[in-house]
């Protein structure tokens, strides 16, 4: 009788180095096959910009794959009823996988280990995704944390709780008796309109494509990281955010490779721990996510759920459209239409300049974030959008106000960054309200806007006591 396979499920870990999973699942002593489920039910589907990256991901993957002599099963379907029939059509004897975080997967993932395991199959589950579980991090009185900076404190002083997974070997395929989708058929790359179009120039997605933005950052970017990191108009940042989102490159890998260019003198450690500080936000963020199951969808502070949200789809259509008539708010988000990915210290602007000049729901720039960025992702963008919006962890005070006029005025001086994507108002960008000459007036004076969001917090205040 031939040996029983072992199955491999990708999903947000689309890479075939450091995937502990999947090099258990090569160590098995047995055949391997792999599986790549697309799901559109649920709230972490995948957007359309993100689509668009995970179709060039994947198509790496499926070459990587097939060197190690292991075939990609493309699935489409409800999660557990498509493992569950892939499994019996496979024959498979052990299901891999790494781990997930949100309530909704951690729900999903317990139903299907349980369906796996009355029909008598092996299920093994790791940490791919994360430099420490969420509970294997507490404060001193053993509690989730709240507050990043202790919270980072102690993730640097612990360090990771595993070490990198062992590198793939070339493994025995596993005879398929089912064939698999095709990627093409699935419609992750749009075409009319083709709105993503110049993601081309801008993203090399896959595996190698990761590993090369890592050693170029930290060959040329990491040594001034903290203080180009916020000038939108330079490739200062390590972009390595759409990797980090799929899974084509793993935390632990940044974490190493930046620790040995510390220890080697090529980055300063100052440098080279505030750029590790960024992927602790990220691990801070899923942190945030396993401990508050809501978080999603329901402010981190109880009472931010009475909070006088305005309810303005067309203030919401011209911020998302670039159509704002603020300079740096309207070239950041024409930047997301056009590239799929908006530079950090923009999103920071476009965010406030929507929960607190516009006064609109932070769900709903969540949302729209989720459709548009190539780098989407579950924990880091629901935490980021709470943090500006000053109601979730950690978060920003509601009365800290980006004013867009002086922030562009400090990050983008010369109005580099404002001349590439929102050419028409490179020239009005003066005064506090924003000239208008030449350009779009702006939708709301923001000075008078920023009074507005005081008010409303005042009074958010006020009925707490």
């Amino acid at each position: 009788m031939a040996e029983k396979p072992a199955l491999f499920w990708f999903r947000r870990d689309l890479r075939t180095e450091d995937n502990p999973a999947f090099a258990a699942a090569l160590g098995s002593g047995r055949p391997v096959a792999a599986l790549y489920i697309h799901d559109d039910e649920g709230m972490f589907a995948p957007g359309g910009a993100q689509r668009w990256f995970l179709h060039q991901t994947i198509a790496a993957l499926e070459k990587r794959l097939s060197a190690l002599g292991v075939p990609l099963l493309l699935r489409s379907g409800g999660e557990k009823e498509t493992l569950v029939q892939t499994v019996e059509a496979v024959g498979a004897a052990a299901v891999f996988w790494n781990r997930r975080y949100a309530a909704e997967h951690v729900e999903r993932d317990k139903a299907i280990k349980a369906a796996l395991t009355t029909l008598g199959v092996e299920v093994t589950t790791f940490n791919g995704s994360l430099l420490r579980e969420p509970w294997e991090i507490a404060t001193k009185s053993e509690t989730p944390f709240k507050v990043f900076t202790p919270f980072w404190n102690t993730l640097r002083a612990l360090g990771p709780s595993r070490t990198l997974a062992p590198g793939p070997a070339k493994t025995r395929a596993a005879p398929l008796a089912i064939k698999s989708e095709r990627l093409g058929d699935w419609g992750f790359i749009p075409t009319k309109p083709d709105w993503a179009r110049e993601f081309h120039d801008c993203w090399t997605a896959g595996e190698d494509a990761a590993q090369d933005a890592l050693r170029t950052f930290l060959d040329d970017r990491a040594a001034t990281y903290d203080e180009r990191r916020n000038f939108p108009a330079e490739r200062g940042t390590s972009r390595l955010s759409p990797h980090l989102a799929v899974g084509s490159i793993s935390p632990l890998k940044i974490w190493t490779a930046t620790h040995a260019a510390i220890e080697a003198g090529a980055v300063p450690s100052g440098e080279g721990y505030k750029f590790l500080s960024e992927i602790a936000w990220r691990e801070f963020s899923y942190h945030l996510l396993f401990h508050n199951p809501q978080m999603p969808t329901e402010p981190l502070q109880p009472k931010f759920a009475a909070f006088a949200w305005r309810d303005s789809k067309d203030d919401f259509r011209a911020w998302t459209r670039g159509e704002t008539g603020v300079p740096i708010v309207d070239a950041g988000m024409r930047e997301l239409w056009r590239t799929g990915w908006m530079h950090n210290r923009v999103r920071m602007i476009v965010a406030s300049f929507l929960v607190k000049n516009l006064l609109l729901p932070w769900r709903w720039g969540e949302r729209w974030f989720w459709d548009t960025l190539v780098d989407a992702d579950p924990a880091n963008n629901t935490a980021s959008w709470q943090w500006v919006a000053g109601c979730g962890a950690d978060a920003a005070p509601y009365f800290r106000i980006f004013n867009p006029v002086t922030q562009a005025e400090k990050f983008d001086p010369q109005g580099s960054y404002i001349r590439r994507f929102a050419p028409h108002l490179a020239a009005t960008q003066k005064g506090a309200k924003g000239a208008t000459e030449g350009g779009l007036p702006p939708i709301v004076d923001l000075a008078a806007s920023r009074t507005r969001a005081l008010e409303a917090y005042h009074n958010l205040k006020s009925a707490e006591r």
